[in-house]
């Protein structure tokens, strides 16, 4: 990919950013972090309200991080690979991910941890082991999933016998023990496994996530394994075994897959210079297709709001449970009514809209 190529897009991601951040209504898990939390995710969410009002406000610090993420990513592919435009390419996916677009534009602890696991491997592979240990501490606290993250590490400290590498991992683990933490688990077998298939293939896009499943197989078997990949692989099997006996969140695992576009450029692109030119139309077919299914993927997160608008049946779009209090908002005010009576996070987002629950105002 040309420089220029590269710039354009990155033009064209910081305005469907902006846009996105300022004008998506509040999500449901939003409203409820924003008014009931008492983690970061909430604290950066009042702060960024001060300093402006309305929807980017809300979320105008985790449009920093994902600038920031992707800053360090560009700059993590720089390291690995030896020709710059690969770089670009590797970049341009990153940013251009559905799970990358939905992470910038709503308030999440994932593009939070994102920013922080990116800036592990970036200080790591530059060997400023020093600062490690503070980044660790920051993962800590701002994630109870991290868990993953500190497995990946000592299983990648026994592969590469980083003794320290190994303590430190270990030492947070069994304060994770300690103090009850991480991932909750539980349930009985049910059919969550090919949900969360469903899952990734949205954050990725269908078939990029076939091959991401194809990159973090094929490394496993013959690959040299990086520490990016132990991240990832760890990552992907916990919440496939986790998947055969209880619900998933996509956004505990999410930050920890998503790293390894890097991986997964390096791994095509070896794949097709080794090939003679006549060889390599198969590979360069396959790359467009994919390509074309993760800009269609992109573009339903950027023009969800038209698509939403134009939808004859909202309530079967993927964005009902953001825009519908939103609308109802706008027609409760504009027949006067200062209350309405919700169940649930609905109550919440209207709630935040400055439209309390009539039954707690004792109105009806």
């Amino acid at each position: 990919m040309k420089k220029a190529h590269f710039i354009g897009l990155l033009f064209l991601y910081v305005i469907a950013s902006i846009l996105l951040v300022a004008t998506t209504p509040i999500a449901p898990h939003e409203a409820k972090v924003y008014i009931g939390g008492e983690g970061i995710v909430s604290i950066l969410m009042h702060w960024g309200e001060q300093i402006i009002p309305g929807f980017l406000g809300l979320r105008l610090f985790f449009l920093l991080f994902a600038f920031i993420s992707l800053a360090i990513f560009y700059v993590l592919s720089r390291h690995y690979f030896r020709q710059q435009k690969d770089a670009y390419l590797a970049t341009t996916l990153f940013m251009f991910l559905p799970g990358i677009l939905t992470a910038t534009a709503l308030a999440n602890v994932g593009i939070i941890v994102l920013a922080l696991v990116l800036l592990f491997l970036l200080l790591y592979e530059k060997g400023y082991y020093g600062v490690l240990p503070f980044v660790m501490l920051a993962l800590f606290f701002v994630h109870e999933a991290s868990i993953i993250f500190f497995i990946a590490l000592f299983f990648y400290s026994l592969s590469s016998k980083e003794k320290w590498l190994g303590i430190l991992s270990l030492a947070f683990l069994i304060a994770f023990i300690y103090l009850s933490k991480g991932i909750e688990i539980g349930g009985r077998p049910t059919g969550h496994f090919i949900e969360i298939f469903g899952l990734y293939a949205a954050v990725f896009s269908p078939l990029l996530f076939l091959y991401f499943f194809y990159t973090m197989y094929r490394i496993l078997l013959r690959e040299e394994k990086h520490l990016m990949w132990y991240i990832s692989f760890t990552a992907l099997v916990t919440s496939l075994i986790l998947s055969l006996r209880q619900k998933v969140y996509i956004t505990d695992f999410a930050p920890y897959v998503m790293i390894s576009t890097i991986v997964m450029v390096d791994i095509y692109m070896r794949s097709l210079r080794v090939r003679l030119p006549q060889f390599q139309k198969t590979y360069k077919r396959a790359f467009y297709i994919v390509i074309a299914l993760l800009v269609f993927s992109s573009l339903t997160i950027v023009t969800h709001q038209l698509s939403y608008q134009m939808t004859q049946n909202p309530k079967k779009h993927f964005a009902h449970r953001i825009y519908e209090p939103y609308i109802l908002v706008q027609k409760l005010k504009a027949e006067g009514k200062k209350c309405y009576d919700a169940k649930g996070r609905r109550a919440l987002q209207l709630q935040y809209y400055g439209i309390p629950s009539c039954t707690n105002r004792n109105e009806h």
